[in-house]
């Protein structure tokens, strides 16, 4: 189990510290439209979709690798100050219960909008823009997809704790 769990956090793991490169580029690329703007003064549609691209694929796509490396919000009331095994158990009724379901339901709802997206090959936001918005559509099942493996990893994790506990 723990090797599964270890092959899924790496999926994670690439994914995150490729997106880094992806937020460098963002910025490269909101610099440039800055640049063209203000002092050449010519404005691409694309060039402002292509931004937007990057900043939902980040966001979407990073969203695995911030519960990996235990960086999303935490309601933090009770878990604080509980043990290692009381926030084992904490973690798994999340991922039971809270987590899974919502994933799947969101999958659920916006596969449809996705797949239409993709049987027309959806073109741009705006008129000029980036002719892919299928592409964007696409951001919410992976969303869903590499939290999921991140739960299944968590999950993991944390029954390995409770055994560790108990032995």
């Amino acid at each position: 189990m723990e090797k599964l769990a270890g092959a899924l956090e790496r999926v994670n793991s690439v994914i995150g510290n490729t997106l880094c490169w992806a937020a460098l580029l963002m910025l490269l690329l909101q610099f440039t439209i800055v640049l063209l703007r203000y002092v050449f003064g010519y404005s691409f549609i694309f060039l402002d979709e292509g931004v937007l691209y990057f900043h939902a694929a980040i966001f979407m796509l990073g969203a695995g690798y911030t519960f990996l490396v235990n960086a999303h919000v935490r309601v933090d009331i009770f878990y604080a100050k509980a043990s290692e095994r009381a926030k084992a158990w904490i973690d798994i009724f999340g991922h039971l219960f809270l987590l899974t379901p919502a994933l799947v339901v969101l999958i659920w709802f916006s596969w449809p909008s996705v797949r239409g997206s993709w049987a027309i090959l959806e073109g741009p936001i705006s008129v000029g823009g980036i002719p892919a918005s299928f592409l964007l559509k696409s951001l919410i099942p992976a969303y869903c997809v590499l939290l999921l493996i991140q739960g299944v990893a968590a999950f993991i994790r944390d029954v390995q704790k409770l055994k560790g506990a108990s032995a």
